[in-house]
C-alpha cells in the first residue's frame, strides 16, 4: 500500500487525489453526493477514476466500474514502480509502494465475467419500453401485458415469458380491449419485432434466473477492504441501450432494496457509469424525471454516482446539479461547438480567482485535471489545478490468463454460472393450449387451475406464499367473473404461482419504488 508523508496520505476521512498549489482531498462523508469525471479521449479519465477506486476499496467501500475498454482491469493485479511513476509520486511527497486490490470481473453476456442476469418482471414495462425503443402506443400495450400477466399469476422470468404473454393478449384481444383499452395485434406484431432486435443484441442472455443478488456488489474481502466489481462492456457497448438501461436498472434496484441512512461517515457503496451520455441519449421526459429523482434520492441510501464522459453539457443540467465532486481534464476546442463546450465546463466550477479556468481546460496535459471537491457542509472548494497521483496497482489492463484466474478463484463463482429455466409464464400457457391444466370450465375450474399450478411448480425467490396465493387469485378470479363481465373468459388462464416481483416492479414503474412518492 501507497505510504505518503503525513499532509498527503489517505486517511479514514478522505482520498487523497491530487496535488498543485493545494492537495486535493475527496472525502468520504461527502463522497455520496456524487460527482462527475470528464475529460477528451486520452487525456487521464481512466486514472483518475482507478485512484479513486482504490482509496474507495482501502477504506472500505465497494466499488461497482463499468470497465469500457478493459483498461481499469489493471487494478487487481500488483502496479509497477516505473521511473516516471516513481518521479510523479516524489513530487508529491508520496513513498510509491505497489498494491492490488480484489476483484471481481461481471459480463452481461456471460463470456468475460459472471453472467449478469435479472427477470423480466424485476425490469419492468418502463425500462423495457426504453431498451426496445417503443413509443407510447406500444408502451402501453406492453403494461397491458405486464398486469395481465400479474392477475393471471404468471411469472415474467425470461424473453420467452414476455414473446407467450404478448402472444396471449393478441388472442384474447377482443376480450382484454374492454377492460384494459386498446390492443391491436399489429401493435403487438411490432413490439415482437422489437424483442427479436433485442435477443440479437444478446438481451435473451441478461434475462433469467438466477437473477443478481445486488449484495453480492458490496462485499469486502479478508482484509477489510472493498471489493472492485468491473463489467466487462467492451461488447455491451455495441448495444448502447442495453448496457444504458441496465445501469440504471441497477441504481433503481439499489433504491428498491438499501434501507435510508442518511449521511454516512463513507459510502456503502460507489458506482462509476462510464460513457454517461448513453443514458440521456433520447431519453423521454418521464424517464429523465425518475433518473433525476433516482440519483437525488439514492444519495441517503449511502450511494455514490460517479459519472463519466467526455463532456459536462453530456449530462442534462438537472442531474449535473446533482453531481458535487468534480474532476475536469483537457478539452480540446477545434470548432466553435468544442470552445462552447469548454466555455460551459467551466461555468460548472467554483470560480478561483487565480486561474482561468476556460483557458486551462485547453492547456491541461495528460495526469493534470481541474478538481473542485466538496467540502465543509457541502460547499464546492474553489477549483485548483493539479497532477493527479499515480495509482498503485497496474495501470492498463491484465492478460487473459490473469483474467481467467481471478474468475476461477472468485467468491461467487459457480453462483450464477448456470442458468435456470423455472416453470413461469410460457411453460404455463403451453400446458393450457395443450390441456395440460385442466378441472372442468367455471369458477370451479379456475379455481382448480390456480391450486394446481401452485403446487405444481416449485417455488423461486421474491414469490408469495401459498396462502397468500390462493387467497388472492381465488379473489381476483371469482372478481373479474362476477363483475368484470366483459372479461369472462379471462378467469380460464389463471394458473401457476405469481412471483412478487411482478407486481412490485410494476407498481414501482422499475424505478426505485419512485411512484410510490
Amino acid at each position: 500500500m501507497a505510504t505518503p508523508e503525513p499532509q498527503t496520505a489517505d486517511t479514514n476521512e478522505k482520498i487523497f487525489i491530487g496535488k498543485g498549489e493545494q492537495p486535493a482531498w475527496l472525502t468520504f462523508a461527502l463522497a455520496n453526493r456524487h460527482g462527475l469525471v470528464t475529460g477528451a479521449t486520452g487525456t487521464g479519465k481512466t486514472v483518475s477514476l482507478q485512484v479513486m477506486a482504490e482509496g474507495f476499496a482501502r477504506a472500505g467501500v465497494p466499488v461497482f466500474a463499468a470497465d469500457i475498454k478493459g483498461d481499469l482491469s489493471g487494478i487487481s493485479e500488483v502496479g509497477e514502480a516505473k521511473d516516471f511513476i516513481l518521479k510523479r509520486a516524489g513530487d508529491m511527497g508520496l513513498t510509491f509502494q505497489v498494491d492490488q486490490f480484489s476483484t471481481v470481473f461481471w459480463d452481461v453476456f456471460g463470456e468475460q465475467g459472471h453472467p449478469v442476469r435479472a427477470t423480466v418482471s424485476e425490469m419492468g414495462p418502463l425500462l423495457l419500453s426504453r431498451m426496445m425503443d417503443l413509443n407510447d402506443v406500444q408502451e402501453g400495450v406492453l403494461n397491458i401485458a405486464f398486469r395481465v400477466a400479474d392477475e393471471q399469476g404468471l411469472l415474467l422470468l425470461d424473453m420467452k415469458d414476455l414473446r407467450a404473454i404478448l402472444s396471449f393478449i393478441a388472442e384474447h384481444a377482443g376480450e382484454l380491449t374492454t377492460q384494459y383499452g386498446n390492443v391491436s395485434k399489429q401493435t403487438v406484431g411490432t413490439i415482437q419485432r422489437q424483442l427479436l432486435v433485442l435477443e440479437n443484441q444478446g438481451g435473451d442472455k441478461f434475462f433469467g434466473e438466477p437473477a443478481l443478488d445486488l449484495r453480492d456488489f458490496m462485499r469486502t474481502d479478508r482484509d477489510g477492504r472493498g471489493m472492485v466489481n468491473i463489467l466487462v462492456a467492451d461488447k455491451l457497448m455495441q448495444s448502447p441501450r442495453l448496457y444504458a438501461t441496465f445501469l440504471l436498472w441497477m441504481l433503481s434496484e439499489l433504491f428498491e432494496q438499501l434501507p435510508e441512512v442518511g449521511d454516512p461517515p463513507k459510502p456503502k457503496l460507489v458506482f462509476f457509469f462510464d460513457e454517461a451520455h448513453l443514458l440521456f441519449n433520447d431519453a423521454p421526459k418521464a424517464l429523465m424525471e425518475k433518473i433525476e429523482q433516482v440519483v437525488r434520492l439514492i444519495r441517503s441510501k449511502g450511494v455514490g454516482v460517479y459519472f463519466v464522459t467526455q463532456n459536462p453539457v453530456d449530462v442534462p443540467d438537472r442531474v449535473l446539479a446533482q453531481l458535487g465532486n468534480r474532476v475536469q481534464h483537457a478539452l480540446r476546442a477545434f470548432t466553435p461547438r468544442d470552445q462552447k463546450a469548454v466555455a460551459a465546463a467551466a461555468e460548472t466550477f467554483r470560480p478561483n480567482p487565480k486561474l482561468d479556468t476556460a483557458q486551462v481546460i485547453t492547456q491541461l496535459g495528460k495526469g493534470e485535471a481541474l478538481v473542485s471537491f466538496l467540502e465543509g457542509n457541502g460547499i464546492p472548494a474553489v477549483v485548483e489545478r493539479v497532477m493527479v497521483r499515480p495509482p498503485t496497482a497496474r495501470i492498463g489492463p491484465i492478460t487473459p490468463e490473469e483474467h481467467k484466474s481471478i474468475i476461477d478463484n472468485s467468491p461467487v463463482k459457480g453462483k450464477y454460472d448456470t442458468a435456470i429455466d423455472s416453470e413461469s409464464a410460457y411453460e404455463v400457457l403451453q400446458k393450457r393450449v395443450g390441456g395440460a391444466i385442466g378441472g372442468g370450465g367455471g369458477i370451479l375450474g379456475q379455481i382448480g387451475a390456480i391450486v394446481g399450478g401452485i403446487f405444481g411448480t416449485s417455488t423461486p425467490r421474491n414469490r408469495l406464499s401459498t396462502g397468500q396465493l390462493i387467497a388472492r387469485n381465488i379473489t381476483r378470479s371469482v372478481t373479474n367473473k362476477v363483475v368484470g363481465g366483459a372479461v369472462a373468459d379471462i378467469g380460464k388462464s389463471v394458473g401457476g404461482s405469481i412471483g412478487g416481483s411482478v407486481g412490485r416492479a410494476i407498481v414501482r414503474g422499475a424505478l426505485g419504488g419512485l411512484l410510490r412518492r
